[in-house]
């Protein structure tokens, strides 16, 4: 059984996911990584970039998702 506004949830998460991604992409390209790389693991380097990328989007994203839906629930509480 879906839930009503499911659909617009499910939306609004992949945005925000999406948003925060890049956003997080952004402000990593701010560290010079490859200094703190071994020679010819460039490969390896930009792997290790968009896996941080994505982690750290993400965190970030659940934490705001969590805290907009935790505040629109609190409407019942009163």
């Amino acid at each position: 059984m879906l839930l009503p506004g499911a659909g617009s949830q499910a939306l609004l998460g992949i945005i925000s996911h999406l948003f925060f991604i890049v956003i997080t992409w952004y402000a990593l390209q701010g560290f010079q990584i490859e200094k703190m790389m071994k020679p010819n693991r460039v490969m390896q380097g930009r792997l290790m970039m968009i896996l941080l990328t994505i982690a750290i989007g993400s965190a970030v994203s659940n934490f705001f998702l969590d805290y907009l839906f935790w505040s629109q629930r609190l409407s019942s509480l009163f």
